[in-house]
């Protein structure tokens, strides 16, 4: 499927947020990411449930530190 993957389109084959998550990171962190799906932020408790479908929008952020 085609998506846009941080305003960039990117084909997968992930049907879920987490798998899209792995495929695009290899790992997920343990915190300081924030996603979201067509402009709703998704809680990670829900990353493994979320279904992708064709040409949904993901946003994938993640925390930096510094000053």
């Amino acid at each position: 499927m085609l998506i846009t993957l941080n305003n960039e389109p990117h084909s997968t084959d992930a049907d879920t947020l987490e798998a899209l998550l792995l495929d695009h990171l290899g790992s997920i962190p343990t915190a300081g990411l924030a996603v979201a799906v067509d402009g709703v932020v998704v809680p990670r408790s829900q990353w493994s449930s979320q279904l992708l479908i064709d040409g949904c929008v993901v946003d994938v952020l993640s925390a930096v530190q510094g000053g």
